[in-house]
């Protein structure tokens, strides 16, 4: 099992596959990369040398932000956005949709589950709430 800047890639998977692992790399970036290395991209990543293991590493940190930079650098934006009291800023603070999408029967993903707001049917259960109210 390759490991390429503190990221194990699995061994069973095609290299251009396996590049998708590391934060930062998509399949455009990972296709790049292989032909810039001249790497074959349907390669498993266990017939991998250490040396190609090598180089690959060290032209991702020459090249790109990728893993813990870019995630730093992620988390930075975020605060500023939210510091300047942007409107961004305040959805991210919010937990809300940033991009304008629609929050009323959508956004679960950012919203969390659902919270049913309203009436008490059960006459104990509103009795007991009432008192602890």
């Amino acid at each position: 099992m390759p490991r390429i800047l503190g990221v194990d890639i699995p061994n069973n998977k095609r290299l251009d596959v396996g590049l998708r692992y590391v934060f930062g790399i998509g399949p455009s970036r990972a296709l790049e990369i292989c032909e810039e290395l001249r790497i074959e991209p349907s390669m498993k990543t266990n017939e991998l040398a250490d040396a190609d293991v090598a180089r690959i590493a060290q032209h991702l940190q020459e090249r790109y932000t990728v893993e813990g930079d870019l995630r730093r650098r992620t988390a930075q934006d975020i605060r500023r956005l939210v510091s300047i009291k942007s409107y961004r800023g305040s959805r991210h603070q919010r937990g809300l949709p940033v991009h304008g999408q629609r929050t009323q029967t959508n956004a679960r993903t950012r919203k969390g589950g659902k919270k049913t707001v309203g009436a008490i049917r059960d006459r104990a259960t509103r009795k007991q709430a009432r008192s602890e109210g």
